[in-house]
């Protein structure tokens, strides 16, 4: 059977009121970014579902995409029919036999947009389910959990049937809950974390370290790649690199080594809060979960946060590792995020941080480093890309890597 169009439907939108339009806009510029390698495309957003006619463009590929994208509760490949009856029931007929197994039960399901089609709602449903009987003796109709419900859809242009319904990753369209930072680094967690940030509506843009020469270019792109896999969720991802060196080198001449990596995580913290701040976002995003690594206890969390008092939010905080691995296959950021290219946290880690610190302490050790220089130097030497869905960074280094295995 030849498909012409997708037929989406919304997930919490339907709570959503007044806010409703702008919600399911969001939506409609999501899915647009995440399926602009498809130009043949044509999308027509409307009240209670987004309609995308498919001008012979193979749905597969189009319906992997929208599995992803946050917002869409479930969508179903749909054929066009004449507004006759008789053409409807012949296609309702010839779906059956695609759909249809011995034992299978069937129900019938009618939204009537326009209501000047010459037969109402039950009618609908009581001719096509004869029609479905007549031709499959001894089929059982269940209203409530049936195998197969042939649903319809009466417009003005015509009459839309539709049998397998794919679940959606739910959720809000990216967008919709305001903006926030993410703090991105090239491991597990991190991307876990924008990705749960992203199903709750959060525009995350990216906010990455990098120390050169002691990371490399392929750290860098690695952390692009991250966040190229995130754009499957909900469009375009703004990408912000800043210059961390010779932060990390002055911090590391002159502070205690054990406390090297609580104020170097201040420092992050401040520029990401500056960035934040210039970039109207309402909020701090990272992957830290509590007691993983020294610099994530409750007390190093404490003297992190001393230097701002924006929200920072935590989404895998209390996940075990496991789950947080198994988000990560899910979302398939897991195998790249332990390829061996070490970010800067990693390549200035002490051996022995201190797991505990003293905010009074921090703040002393700290006082004799020319804050506010590091920081604007650091803030001058940012670079600002944005990542779209499909873009590639790391394909001559995953080849590189195979080799090496």
């Amino acid at each position: 059977m030849e498909y012409t169009e997708i037929m989406v439907r919304y997930g919490e939108l339907s709570t959503k009121g007044k806010n409703r339009k702008s919600f399911i806009d969001r939506l409609h510029g999501n899915v647009a970014k995440v399926l602009k390698d498809y130009p043949d495309l044509r999308m027509k957003p409307h009240r209670d579902r987004l309609h995308i006619q498919l001008n012979g463009t193979d749905a597969k590929p189009v319906m992997e995409k929208l599995k992803n994208v946050f917002g869409i509760q479930t969508f179903s490949l749909s054929v066009k029919v004449s507004r006759d009856f008789e053409d409807v029931k012949k296609k309702a007929v010839e779906m059956m036999h695609e759909a249809y197994k011995p034992g299978m039960s069937f129900k019938v399901g009618t939204k009537r947009a326009d209501h000047t089609y010459e037969l109402d709602t039950n009618q609908i449903n009581l001719q096509l389910g004869d029609a479905i009987c007549e031709e499959f003796p001894g089929i059982d109709v269940e209203m409530k959990k049936p195998d197969i419900k042939i649903s319809v859809e009466v417009r003005q242009d015509g009459i839309y049937l539709s049998y397998l319904t794919v679940k959606g990753s739910g959720g809000l369209p990216v967008g919709t809950a305001g903006k926030a930072m993410l703090m991105l680094s090239g491991g597990i967690d991190s991307p876990v974390a924008g990705y749960l940030a992203m199903k709750r509506g959060v525009d995350i843009e990216m906010v990455h370290f990098f120390s050169p020469p002691y990371t490399s270019e392929q750290a860098l792109n690695k952390a692009k790649e991250l966040t190229s896999k995130l754009t499957a969720f909900g469009g375009n991802i703004r990408f912000i690199e800043v210059p961390f060196a010779e932060i990390q080198e002055t911090i590391k001449a002159g502070v205690p080594e054990e406390y090297l990596m609580t104020i170097q995580r201040r420092f992050m913290l401040r520029l990401t809060d500056l960035i934040r701040e210039k970039e109207n976002g309402l909020a701090i995003f990272n992957g830290e979960a509590v007691g993983q690594v020294a610099s994530q206890t409750l007390e190093s969390m404490a003297a992190i946060n001393d230097v701002t008092t924006t929200p920072i939010l935590r989404p895998v905080a209390t996940m075990d590792k496991t789950e947080i691995i198994r988000l990560a296959e899910k979302i398939d950021t897991f195998n790249l995020s332990i390829q061996p290219f070490e970010d800067c946290c990693t390549v200035f880690a002490p051996p022995a941080p201190k797991t505990r610190p003293s905010i009074e302490k921090t703040r002393k050790f700290e006082s004799s480093l020319d804050i506010d220089g590091l920081i604007q130097r650091a803030m001058d030497g940012i670079k600002i890309t944005t990542i779209e869905h499909g873009d590639k960074f790391m394909e001559s280094d995953q080849e590189n890597i195979s080799s090496l295995l």
